[in-house]
């Protein structure tokens, strides 16, 4: 089991890091709370989760334990697989996923692409009593400059979360039409509330 890795930051999208360590690089699927976190940085340590199957080894990075943690415990859900965990953890960052555990909010729940609302009543039922509302804080850091280039990661992100690049592109140009000035995750959020 790999706990984390610490290296140099090769390439960051907003849900896929390489980071070199040793001479080796390894991808990993991260959230857009990580991407935040890593984003203009070329060095760090990120925590790790594998997910070894018959036809894939993959790697979860996490810019803290806690978000690891939270991964953890949506994975354990029954219908809660690691990409609809990331795709929750890019929609609400931890310590507002907490939040609507602990308040029972169905609705920020099934805002969430691939949730449904018996999902997200088996979320709340099954985590209500293991997520501590202290000690997750949700990292923000400035990123993207440019309104091409943030338009490009969004759709870029959108695709590699499973949208489709057309839809992902009228998204994304609708939402920096009326808000140009946007930082990069606050329109992959907002798409992914369109979407």
């Amino acid at each position: 089991m790999i706990e984390y890795l610490r290296g140099d930051i090769i390439e960051l999208t907003p849900a896929r890091m390489v980071m070199e360590c040793g001479g080796v690089g390894y991808e990993l699927n991260i959230s857009l709370t990580t991407y935040t976190a890593y984003n203009g940085q070329h060095q760090g340590k990120i925590y790790v989760f594998e997910v070894i199957r018959e036809d894939a080894h993959l790697l979860f990075g996490f810019y803290n334990k806690e978000e690891r943690e939270l991964f953890l415990l949506l994975t354990s859900v029954s219908g809660v697989g690691p990409n609809t965990a990331r795709m929750i953890l890019s929609s609400l960052p931890p310590s507002e996923l907490v939040q609507v555990i602990a308040s029972k909010n169905e609705a920020a729940l099934t805002a969430v692409k691939g949730i449904g609302l018996k999902t997200a009543q088996r979320i709340l039922v099954d985590l209500k009593n293991k997520v501590k509302l202290q000690g997750v804080v949700a990292d923000s850091a400035v990123s993207g400059s440019g309104n091409g280039q943030i338009a490009e990661e969004a759709i870029a992100a959108l695709v590699m979360l499973g949208f489709q690049k057309a839809a992902s592109q009228k998204a994304v140009a609708t939402i920096l039409k009326r808000s140009p000035s946007l930082e990069v995750e606050k329109v992959i959020k907002d798409a992914l509330r369109m979407l």
